[in-house]
């Protein structure tokens, strides 16, 4: 994982922010490969805020709680409670809720911008 510290008065472009990529478990891939970039911003307390994005891909994950932006991207959440899915792109803000089971449907690499409950 790469990290960046923001300083008072800085801005990053995080559409084309440097990330450390890593294979996904492949416990969790239903069909792939897959991989994961990542560039931690900052932390307040437990909230952790980032860039995070993933290759083409379909994937499992058990979720924290987390806000959203999506910067660029095509994808479909969906969820093993039944919940409606979350269509996912450039613009939309969704909110995942902790413990929650999710299959994560990536057709078009997916950049988000997250903050997130560790």
């Amino acid at each position: 994982m790469t990290t960046q510290t923001l300083l008072g008065n800085y801005a990053l472009l995080a559409t084309t922010a440097e990330l450390a990529y890593q294979p996904v478990d492949p416990a969790k891939i239903v069909q792939g490969p897959a991989s994961v970039g990542v560039a931690e911003l900052a932390t307040l307390g437990d909230v952790a805020i980032g860039v995070w994005e993933m290759s083409p891909s379909v994937t499992t994950d058990i979720e924290v709680d987390e806000c959203f932006v999506v910067l660029a991207g095509d994808a479909t959440v969906t969820f093993d409670d039944g919940s409606a899915p979350l269509q996912l792109q450039p613009g939309t803000v969704g909110f995942l809720t902790a413990g929650s089971a999710t299959t994560w449907a990536v057709r078009q690499t997916l950049r988000k911008i997250y903050i997130a409950r560790s």
